[in-house]
């Protein structure tokens, strides 16, 4: 089994920042296991959106909504993936999601939910105007 449980989410006015973290585990995973690993976003009603991804060879790819507010990291070392936001808008209220995949997912696939077999539970993130 694999286990993504996310955390940091919470509520913060227009403009704030929040971390969000993402930690794996399993009988024998680790983050290199995975080819793939991203955040993804949903709200009542609406399709499930990529935020961004990272590949295990480090390359990163972001939604245009959120590149040069958001990043994501990995630390191998606690098993975590990451998701610094910073500047936060109204419209960034969403559930955010941690998912990974073993398989590799090429570039033009990897904000793509259909792409990912594991999926954490969730972490609410509000931002007030």
């Amino acid at each position: 089994q694999v286990q993504l449980v996310e955390s940091g989410g919470g509520s913060v006015q227009d403009g704030g920042s929040l971390k969000l973290s993402c930690v794996a585990s399993g009988s024998t995973i680790n983050m290199y296991s995975m080819a793939s690993m991203a955040w993804f976003r949903q709200n009542p009603g609406k399709e499930r959106e990529g935020v961004a991804a990272i590949t295990s060879t480090g390359v990163m790819n972001s939604a245009d909504s959120v590149k040069g507010r958001f990043t994501i990291s990995k630390d191998y070392a606690k098993n975590t993936l990451y998701l610094q936001m910073t500047t936060l808008k109204p419209e960034d209220t969403a559930m955010y999601y941690c998912a990974a995949n073993p398989g590799w997912i090429s570039g033009n696939s990897r904000l793509s939910h259909y792409a990912y077999q594991y999926w954490g539970q969730g972490t609410q993130v509000t931002v007030s105007a």
